[in-house]
């Protein structure tokens, strides 16, 4: 088996069914597999795979598991030489797989790549960024890129040339290809992390262990960005974000950095809480 390919769903029929039909459709040249991993989507996803798509291997969740454990789950039973965590919400195009697998094979120091992501019109994903650092979450947290727009510019590598191939410090784990061998010896993605921070964390373990993180424009994959997320609520959504940073310094940074992003959250919500009344206030003027 050349792939297993790695799919968690949660409440995006759609974008699943689409997914599959375009690897099913665009694929012929290498031999792969679908593990789809559905945490308990309430949409009809897991009956849809089972009717529409019996090639695919379903692991139905009663319960959302998160990002990290349901792809583990996936992981334990795949059987290809290269894992692929692929999000519901991207596609495929023509001869994409092929190629990533191709380009692994010519890279035996690789651990884990990704492929140039483009949105329906060609234009580029921005998505390689560097390890976070203090200053970078703490400016996220107290929103000052609203203020300040360049002031993630190193942390997000805008100057990051999408049509060279180029090590770097982490990859979106939208299209994320790992090899069997760092699966084997460092195991799956930790399962600490609920959503968010989980791929960063990986690459940083794969490093580690001597291997390289790479960006490749050999191939192409369409990336529809974020549909499940967009279906949580704010503040559900912002707590899961700020965990998965607290854990993931706590894990990686001194902990002298843990504590003051850890002291800087609640303050960043009150602060966020008072310009929206402001904000709510101005308009109600105008």
């Amino acid at each position: 088996m050349d792939l297993s390919i790695i799919t968690v769903s949660w409440n995006v029929k759609k974008f699943v069914a689409d997914n599959i039909k375009s690897i099913f459709a665009d694929t012929r040249n290498i031999e792969f597999e679908i593990l789809v991993v559905d945490n308990d989507s309430k949409d009809g996803t897991a009956e849809m795979i089972k009717k529409d798509f019996p090639r695919v291997r379903l692991i139905a969740n009663n319960y959302n598991a998160g990002f990290a454990k349901a792809n583990n789950q996936a992981i334990k039973e795949a059987k290809g030489r290269y894992l692929l965590l692929l999000n519901p919400d991207m596609r495929v195009l023509p001869g994409t797989l092929e190629k990533m697998v191709r380009w692994m094979d010519e890279h035996n120091d690789v651990g884990v790549a990704g492929c140039r992501l483009i949105k329906e019109n060609g234009e580029t994903v921005p998505h390689v960024r560097r390890y976070p650092r203090l200053f970078d979450q703490l400016a996220i947290v107290f929103k000052l890129p609203h203020l300040f727009p360049g002031l993630l510019n190193d942390y997000l590598k805008k100057d990051f040339d999408y049509l060279k191939e180029a090590e770097v410090d982490s990859i979106r784990g939208s299209f994320f290809m790992i090899r069997r061998e760092v699966a084997e010896k460092i195991g799956g993605l930790d399962e600490r992390y609920f959503v968010w921070f989980e791929e960063v964390d990986y690459c940083r373990q794969v490093k580690n262990a001597g291997w390289k993180v790479m960006y490749t424009p050999a191939a192409d994959c369409v990336d529809y960005v974020g549909q499940s997320f967009s279906l949580m609520k704010r503040g559900q959504s912002q707590k899961y974000f700020s965990d998965s940073m607290l854990k993931y310094f706590k894990k990686w940074q001194p902990a002298w950095q843990y504590w003051i992003l850890k002291i800087a959250w609640p303050i960043g919500r009150f602060i966020a809480v008072i310009g929206e009344k402001l904000n709510y206030k101005n308009k109600a003027r105008t």
